[in-house]
């Protein structure tokens, strides 16, 4: 009877055991617990940060007093904080401690704090959003216009013009003086901001400090801060569509405030907006940071391709998986026949541009090169060369936008109908100077092309 009961709890035992491993080994594939626990005390440093910017800063300290970030204990240090060795640590922050007379003036506050807050800086709170808006072209779009822009590389801006327009928007190269950020590469918010901390962009392109509001990103407002006017006009083509007029006429009745990841067609809004269709999530679609995705074409390109064969920088996707992605977003709201259908007219009006304007456009100014009748020198400065870049960059841009965004305004009389003028003035003058055998005029009194052609050593690495 000892003997029996003995066996029966060694069986009892190794079953246990057995079971005990089966589910260790099943649950190390388990996803982890996330832990998320809010803080609710305040080191001496950080109410030093808010009493002092009360004062001084009264309008910043409202933005982070009603954000999501002081909701959740998120304060000034825990996103200004940096090592006194960092390249970007401010120097005049540092001499408020040495000041006597200041409430908080004394070594105990002392902190090292940079004026400029990154994409790495928010990593570390912001993962997932800071990786993929890494490996999106806003990121990158500083490698990508000094690899294909002619204003940059022929040097037919100033710099101070660059500063004022094309860097406002891309993003300047941070550099530090003696006493501190360099002002002609600060203050700048350019979605490819080259940091000093090495990361690319700014996270404040479209969360505006200091309240960081995802309302404000949600909106085609943020977006229509640099994607608007005669090259790459995208908040006026919204505007003109369907989906603008839905917006203008209920946004105010929309719910701006869900939760990030939750925004939900035909929950928390009816007509959606840029950052619906190309960044938040919709049905299987996840939401993401890298606005590259979703996009079958690249159609701010001379020559519309798929966005992997953008030699600037190829975008490392399959066009075929990220049109099924944006398909995902508009079945939310339409059928799949009205889906199909759009895709069919947005890919043929695509296709249409390349083959009837811009590759025999392309093909006659390649001619005109060849037989010498156009300086390959520098760009801009003969009438043909504007001809032909704004065909595509103007004219090209807005008719294949606008076919993408249902917008019929822009897609024919601001589109197709200025490139068919374009194109057959650029034709009649290329033909006549080939008839001739006669050289373009070259402006020589072009104004303030006085830019630098070095691309930053920054993104580029060093140059011989």
């Amino acid at each position: 009877m000892k003997k029996l009961l003995l066996l029966t709890i060694l069986v009892t035992g190794c079953v246990g055991l057995l079971t005990t491993g089966a589910f260790m080994a099943e649950a190390q594939n388990l996803p982890k617990i996330k832990e998320y626990r809010i803080e609710r005390a305040m080191s001496p440093q950080e109410i030093a940060c808010i009493e002092c910017h009360r004062k001084e800063n009264p309008g910043l300290f409202a933005d982070w007093a009603q954000s999501r970030h002081a909701n959740a204990n998120v304060t000034c240090l825990d996103c200004h904080m940096a090592e006194e060795h960092d390249k970007d640590v401010s120097k005049s922050h540092f001499k408020q401690y040495e000041q006597s007379g200041v409430k908080f003036g004394s070594k105990q506050y002392r902190v090292p704090v940079s004026a400029v807050v990154t994409p790495k800086d928010c990593s570390r709170c912001h993962p997932d959003e800071a990786m993929q808006y890494s490996k999106s072209k806003h990121a990158n779009t500083i490698e990508i216009i000094w690899k294909i822009d002619p204003w940059l590389n022929d040097g037919m801006n100033s710099e101070f013009e660059r500063i004022n327009g094309c860097y406002h928007c891309h993003g300047t190269v941070l550099k530090n003086t003696p006493e501190g950020l360099d002002p002609a590469t600060w203050p700048n918010v350019g979605v490819g901001r080259i940091n000093l901390d090495g990361s690319k962009g700014s996270c404040t392109s479209c969360h505006t400090r200091h309240k960081f509001s995802v309302m404000e990103a949600r909106k085609p407002e943020a977006c229509g801060q640099c994607h608007l006017g005669p090259d790459h006009p995208q908040i006026e083509i919204y505007m003109e569509s369907k989906h603008g007029d839905i917006y203008t006429a209920h946004g105010d009745n929309y719910n701006w405030e869900s939760a990030p990841g939750t925004w939900t067609a035909g929950v928390d809004y009816r007509g959606p907006t840029c950052a619906s269709c190309h960044m938040s999530g919709a049905g299987t679609t996840l939401t993401t940071h890298d606005v590259t995705e979703r996009l079958a074409w690249e159609s701010q390109a001379p020559l519309t391709i798929r966005p992997s064969e953008f030699k600037a920088f190829p975008a490392q996707t399959n066009h075929e998986v990220e049109r099924e992605k944006m398909k995902q977003v508009c079945l939310q709201c339409h059928g799949k026949t009205w889906t199909n259908g759009h895709f069919v007219q947005m890919d043929k009006a695509m296709i249409e541009y390349n083959e009837v304007y811009f590759k025999p456009a392309k093909a006659k100014l390649d001619e005109l090169y060849a037989k010498g009748l156009l300086d390959k020198t520098r760009f801009f400065d003969e009438r043909l060369e504007v001809e032909y870049y704004e065909l595509w960059h103007h004219e090209g841009r807005r008719a294949r936008f606008g076919a993408a965004m249902m917008a019929p305004d822009y897609a024919w009389w601001h589109g197709f109908y200025e490139c068919k003028k374009r194109f057959a003035n650029f034709m009649e003058e290329a033909n006549e100077l080939i008839r001739h055998n006669k050289k373009a005029y070259i402006a020589k009194d072009w104004p303030n092309a006085t830019g630098g052609t070095t691309k930053p050593e920054e993104v580029f690495g060093k140059t011989k």
